[in-house]
């Protein structure tokens, strides 16, 4: 956890007309980490998240992320960053093997690499026994598992969690978190957002966000 920072902002900004959804903010996240981003709904997280991503550009500030400057690298960035979002948003009418194979060819894996790394992944998260059931007949434990599957498929060096345990059973959250320290001991650097204090305190680090700013 030394070295660069793989996030860095300052004074990071983002309006939506009057509305400043994130109101410079400050963050250095360091590298094998689990970076955690609490707060309650409005408080700005997925908005942070989206900037830090390239999805929008900021109204005023900076941010660097793996090394790459925000917005004007955000093409480089994304093979090396897996982001997984608070919805479902995989393919419910492919397989979940499909859906992978899909991720996959996302990030420009080769062909039989992909074959390599989607069989693994199959294996990793447990999915062997549904790799042929379509997505939308998985239970929302199960997606949960496909979705990080799909995001880390690629083996990214930053891995992106927009709140990925809302909605979902306190025991499919603990097998979650089990994994995600599984990923960060393989050097993956981990920026999640939530509003549960149980997962929280999980974290190695956190902000706490309120009305887009950084309150500790």
């Amino acid at each position: 956890m030394t070295g660069t920072p793989v996030i860095e902002t300052h004074g990071l900004t983002r309006r939506f007309g009057r509305l400043v959804a994130v109101d410079h903010v400050d963050l250095a996240v360091r590298r094998g980490e689990i970076f955690g981003c609490l707060g309650p709904n409005g408080s700005g997280k997925s908005t942070l998240m989206r900037v830090l991503l390239g999805l929008l550009d900021p109204s005023e500030g900076t941010a660097h992320v793996l090394g790459c400057e925000i917005p004007r690298d955000a093409e480089r960035l994304r093979s090396s960053v897996g982001y997984m979002t608070q919805r479902f948003s995989l393919y419910e009418d492919l397989s979940v093997r499909e859906n992978l194979d899909f991720a996959a060819a996302v990030f420009g894996l080769p062909r039989r690499e992909r074959r390599a790394r989607v069989s693994a992944a199959l294996t990793d998260a447990g999915l062997d026994v549904y790799a042929e059931a379509r997505a939308a007949t998985l239970s929302g434990g199960w997606k949960q598992r496909l979705a990080l599957a799909a995001a880390t498929v690629h083996r990214p060096q930053l891995l992106v969690l927009d709140e990925p345990t809302a909605g979902v059973d306190p025991q499919s959250r603990r097998v979650f978190w089990e994994k995600l320290f599984e990923i960060a001991a393989g050097g993956t650097t981990i920026f999640v957002s939530t509003h549960y204090m149980d997962e929280a305190v999980r974290c190695h680090r956190l902000a706490l966000l309120r009305d887009g700013r950084r309150m500790a």
